[in-house]
């Protein structure tokens, strides 16, 4: 049978792949933004200054910090590609979320797996580029090739993961070719190819994309059912007859585009401890915007758990880019 030889876990915000001095081109778009979610409120971005003022957040936005947290960030990231380049897994299996990168309001489906044979990936047109949000576009080498790439598939896989989940009552999405979503990216969405460029270096091993609504309401799934859905990943993995040796990745958050340190600390403590109760008594209304995407580490956490294997947290960096506290919190974890 298959084994399961690795888990991983990446923050992919765009913040990882910006020169620090930089770092700022997004607060703009902060300042013009009237709907920041934050603990369960929502807040313009001055009422989120006023409500974070006792926080001393100015002192979180200065050059040296910026260039030191960078700094961190990129080490981190190295230490995660040397861990993954030491395991050598043959096939991978990646949990991540669409942006309206694959699919938009015609069709947005809780949990999709992925099973075509080829992945394509590449980068954004002039005009594509044109239309993205200031601080975006200076982040593309992070996630895209500066050419069209074909990345491979396993339909194998894809397809035995498909038929053991509807076996375990998951009614699952199947896809075997991208949708086109909202067309302003190509190809597969920057949360799996921030695994492509960044851990694997464009050498891409053949991988099953698992994609999550985490974003959109009214279907997001709840932290529970992503956890019931990683238990039935990794028992279809395990009983996938092959002797493949399998990475299970899960790329996003930590919280964004609010950093909040008491949430990612509560879900690192969780996971340092495997306490699923813990884990899943934070409220949903925790779980709005960029941090939703920790729930793309919580089927990798379940599967983990049932494995028996350690977690080893290789850095969280918050990384502030305004004094209201938006930003990315990064985190970097790996199972083995």
């Amino acid at each position: 049978m298959a084994e399961i030889v690795l888990g991983m876990a990446t923050s992919h915000g765009p913040m990882l792949s910006t020169p620090w001095k930089e770092w700022g081109q997004r607060v703009s778009a902060d300042r013009r933004n009237e709907a920041h979610p934050f603990r369960g409120q929502i807040y313009d971005y001055d009422g989120l200054v006023g409500e974070r003022k006792n926080e001393g957040l100015r002192r979180e936005i200065t050059p040296e910090k910026w260039e030191s947290r960078h700094a961190s960030c990129q080490a981190a990231l190295d230490r995660l590609t040397e861990v993954y380049e030491a395991t050598s897994p043959d096939i991978a299996v990646i949990v991540g979320n669409d942006q309206r990168e694959l699919f938009v309001e015609d069709n947005m489906p809780a949990f999709t797996v992925y099973w075509g044979k080829d992945i394509g990936t590449g980068p954004r047109t002039p005009e594509q580029i044109a239309n993205l949000p200031p601080g975006i576009a200076i982040s593309e080498r992070g996630h895209s090739p500066p050419e069209q790439m074909t990345h491979p598939g396993h339909s194998e896989l894809g397809l035995h993961l498909i038929k053991s989940l509807m076996d375990d009552e998951f009614d699952i999405t199947q896809s075997q070719e991208l949708p086109t979503g909202s067309g302003y990216a190509n190809g597969i969405p920057h949360a799996y190819g921030f695994i492509y460029r960044r851990i694997m270096k464009d050498e891409v091993i053949p991988n099953v994309p698992v994609i999550q609504n985490t974003f959109y309401p009214p279907n997001q799934p709840t932290a529970a059912r992503c956890h019931k859905l990683g238990r039935a990943l990794g028992r279809a993995i395990t009983n996938w007859d092959s002797d493949a040796r399998v990475a299970v990745f899960a790329s996003g958050g930590l919280s964004h585009f609010v950093i909040d340190e008491d949430l990612d600390r509560r879900v690192l403590d969780a996971l340092t401890a495997n306490d699923t109760d813990k884990l899943l008594e934070i409220p949903e209304d925790r779980y709005q915007s960029g941090s939703s995407e920790i729930k793309n580490w919580i089927p990798l956490s379940a599967i983990m758990a049932d494995l028996d294997l350690d977690m080893t947290l290789v850095d969280y960096v918050p990384c502030y880019r305004s004094e209201a506290g938006t930003g990315n919190a990064m985190g970097f974890v790996y199972w083995q």
